[in-house]
C-alpha cells in the first residue's frame, strides 16, 4: 500500500486540506488551477461578487464540456462501427466472389 500525501489546495480563496495517493497530486493541482482561472475568468466577464454563483457556473461549464465529449466520443465510435461493418461486408462479398 502506498504512502498517502496531505496537500492543501486553494480554491475561490479557501483552502481545502486532502490527503491523496501520490499520483494523484499533479491532476489535482492542475485541476486547482483551471478552477481558479474558470473563477477570475467569470468574475471579469460577469459582474458576479457571490463565489457559489461563479463555482455553480464553473461546475456547469466544466460538467458541459465532460458531456460534450462523451456525446463526441460515441458518435465518433458509432461512425467507426458503420465504416467497420461496411468495410468487412465488402471483403466479404469480395472474398465470396473471387472464389474458384
Amino acid at each position: 500500500m502506498s504512502e498517502q500525501l496531505k496537500i492543501k489546495l486553494s480554491i475561490a480563496n479557501r483552502v481545502y486540506p486532502l490527503t491523496i495517493a501520490p499520483d494523484q497530486e499533479e491532476g489535482l493541482r492542475l485541476a486547482a488551477q483551471k478552477i481558479e482561472t474558470t473563477v477570475k475568468k467569470f468574475e471579469q466577464s460577469y459582474s458576479v461578487q457571490d463565489k457559489q454563483d461563479v463555482l455553480a457556473m464553473c461546475a456547469l461549464q466544466f460538467a458541459a464540456e465532460t458531456e460534450q465529449t462523451k456525446i463526441n466520443k460515441n458518435s465518433l465510435s458509432e461512425t467507426l462501427e458503420k465504416r467497420l461493418l461496411d468495410l468487412d461486408a465488402r471483403l466479404e462479398q469480395h472474398l465470396n466472389t473471387n472464389v474458384l
